[in-house]
C-alpha cells in the first residue's frame, strides 16, 4: 500500500511542476527579465505534448469503434495530431529564437534560486527517487506502452545486452523471470541511468565552469522537475544522446574526450553527427585535429559494430540504412512515420532543410573565436532546428537538448570559456625529452657538473 507510488496525470504534472518552478526560480524583484521569461519558455511546449497524447488515446478508442464512431474518431484524432505538432514546432521556433539570442548576451549575473543549495539538492534527489520509482513500477499500461519514436538499432543492441546480462545473472543465481519482464527491467534501468548521468553531468558543469555549484543542482533540480522528463521517463533513445553530449559539454577544454563522446553517441543516434561541423569549428586552432580524429574514429567504431552485428544476422536482418533510420533523415522522401509531414509532398519539407544547412554553415564559421556560451547556445539550436524538417515526430523529442537550454539559461559570464590553445608538437617533444631523460639522466640539468674555470 505505502509503495504504490504514481505520478499525477500529465495536466496536473505540469501545473504542480509549472507552480513549484516559479516558487523555486522566479526572480520576483525582477518580473521583467530574461531569466524570467525563459522559465514561462520552458513549458512553453507542453500543451503540444498534451494535445498528442490526446490525440493517441482517441486513435486507441477508434481502434475498438465501428462504423460511424470510428471515421468521426479517426478524423479527429488526425485533427488533433496536426495541431499538437504544429504546437511544438510553434514552440521550437520561439527556443531557436531565444538560442540565437543568446548570442548577444554578454553579461549574464549568476541566476540565484530562492532555495540554497541543499535544499536544492534535496529537491533533485528527491524527485529523482519517485521518477524511478514510477519508471520501474510494471503496470499493465506500461507494459504496453509504445517506443515514443524510432529507435536506431546501436541503441537496441545496448538494450539487448544489457537484458543479455540480466538474464544470465538470473541463470547463475537460481532465479527465473519472463523475457518481457528482463527486457522491460533492462529498459528501464538503462534509461534511469542516462537520467542519472546527465543530472551529474549538469551539477558538474555548473561547479567546474560556471564557478557556481548551486546553478548546477538548480540546472539539475529543474531538469527533473519539468513534465519533459517524467513523459518520456521509460524511453532509452530519448535521454542516450543527451547523456554523452552532456558530458562532452564538461570535457570541453580536453577535445579528444570531446571528440569520443560526441562521435559515441552520432554513431548510435545519428543527429549528434549534426553537431560535428559546430564542434569542430569550436576547437578550430585549439585542437581540432585530435577533436575530429576521436569523432571519427568513435563513430566509426559504433557503425561497424553495428554492420558486424547485422552482417551475423545474415540475409533476414536489416540493411545498415534501415537500421541507422536514415530514411527519417532524407527531406526528399515522404515520411511514413508519425509527424506534421505525413502525407505531405517532400517539396514543403526540403526547403526547410535547405535553410538548415545554411545555418549550419554559418554558426561553423561565426562567431570565430568561439567560447563555451556560444557552443552551448549554438549546440541547443541546432538541434532544435532538426525539429522542423525530421521525419520521425519531428517536435517530440525535447530531451535531445533540454540539458543544453538549461545550461543556457543558468550560465554566468562565460567570456573566458575556450579550449586551452594547443601547442603544435608540443605533447611530442615533451614525450622525447621525457625519454631522452631516462636513458641520460645524466643530461639533466640538476646532474650537470659545473665548467671548471
Amino acid at each position: 500500500m505505502f509503495l504504490d507510488f504514481r505520478l499525477p496525470n500529465a495536466a496536473t504534472w505540469c501545473y504542480f511542476s509549472l507552480l513549484l518552478t516559479v516558487a523555486l526560480f522566479f526572480q520576483f524583484n525582477r518580473l521583467l527579465s530574461i531569466r524570467n521569461l525563459d522559465l514561462l519558455m520552458l513549458f512553453f511546449l507542453v500543451p503540444g505534448f498534451l494535445v498528442i497524447q490526446e490525440a493517441t488515446a482517441l486513435n486507441q478508442t477508434a481502434a475498438q469503434s465501428v462504423g460511424d464512431e470510428f471515421v468521426r474518431l479517426k478524423a479527429r484524432a488526425q485533427r488533433e495530431l496536426l495541431l499538437g505538432y504544429g504546437w511544438l514546432l510553434v514552440g521550437s521556433l520561439c527556443w531557436f529564437l531565444r538560442a540565437v539570442f543568446d548570442l548577444t548576451l554578454v553579461r549574464r549575473p549568476a541566476m540565484s534560486a530562492n532555495l540554497n543549495t541543499a535544499g536544492l539538492s534535496w529537491l533533485g534527489i528527491a524527485l529523482f527517487i519517485c521518477l524511478t520509482a514510477v519508471a520501474v513500477r510494471r503496470t499493465p499500461d506500461q507494459a504496453v506502452q509504445e517506443t515514443v519514436g524510432r529507435r536506431p538499432v546501436p541503441i537496441e543492441q545496448v538494450q539487448e545486452t544489457a537484458t543479455a546480462v540480466v538474464q544470465q545473472a538470473q541463470t547463475t543465481n537460481g532465479q527465473h523471470a519472463s523475457p518481457a519482464a528482463v527486457r522491460f527491467w533492462a529498459e528501464r534501468g538503462l534509461a534511469m541511468l542516462c537520467h542519472a548521468a546527465v543530472l551529474t553531468g549538469l551539477v558538474m558543469i555548473g561547479w567546474r565552469h560556471f564557478g557556481d555549484v548551486t546553478a548546477g543542482v538548480g540546472a539539475a533540480a529543474l531538469y527533473t522537475l519539468l513534465p519533459y522528463t517524467a513523459y518520456n521517463i521509460g524511453q532509452v533513445h530519448h535521454v542516450w544522446p543527451a547523456a554523452f553530449l552532456v558530458w562532452a559539454v564538461f570535457c570541453y577544454r580536453r577535445p579528444t574526450v570531446a571528440g569520443w563522446l560526441l562521435g559515441l553517441a552520432a554513431g548510435t543516434s545519428v543527429f549528434p553527427a549534426l553537431l560535428f561541423p559546430l564542434w569542430f569549428g569550436f576547437f578550430n586552432g585549439r585542437g581540432a585535429g585530435r577533436f575530429g580524429v576521436a569523432f571519427l574514429l568513435a563513430a566509426g567504431a559504433s557503425v561497424g559494430v553495428t554492420a558486424v552485428v547485422l552482417w551475423i544476422d545474415g540475409p533476414t536482418g536489416q540493411n545498415l540504412v534501415t537500421a541507422l533510420h536514415l530514411t527519417d533523415w532524407k527531406p526528399w522522401t515522404v515520411p511514413a512515420t508519425e509527424s506534421i509531414w505525413k502525407g505531405t509532398h517532400w517539396a514543403y519539407r526540403l526547403p526547410l532543410f535547405v535553410l538548415f544547412v545554411g545555418f549550419l554553415v554559418g554558426v561553423t564559421v561565426w562567431p570565430n573565436p568561439k567560447n563555451l556560451s556560444h557552443l552551448l547556445a549554438q549546440s541547443a539550436a541546432v538541434l532544435v532546428a532538426i525539429q522542423f524538417w525530421h521525419g520521425d515526430r519531428g517536435g517530440l523529442y525535447v530531451l535531445w537538448y533540454l540539458p543544453l537550454l538549461l545550461l543556457m539559461v543558468f550560465r554566468p559570464n562565460l567570456t573566458a570559456a575556450e579550449p586551452p590553445p594547443i601547442v603544435p608538437g608540443s605533447a611530442l617533444v615533451r614525450l622525447a625529452g621525457a625519454a631522452w631523460r631516462r636513458v641520460r639522466p645524466g643530461t639533466h640539468p640538476t646532474h650537470s657538473k659545473p665548467l671548471a674555470v
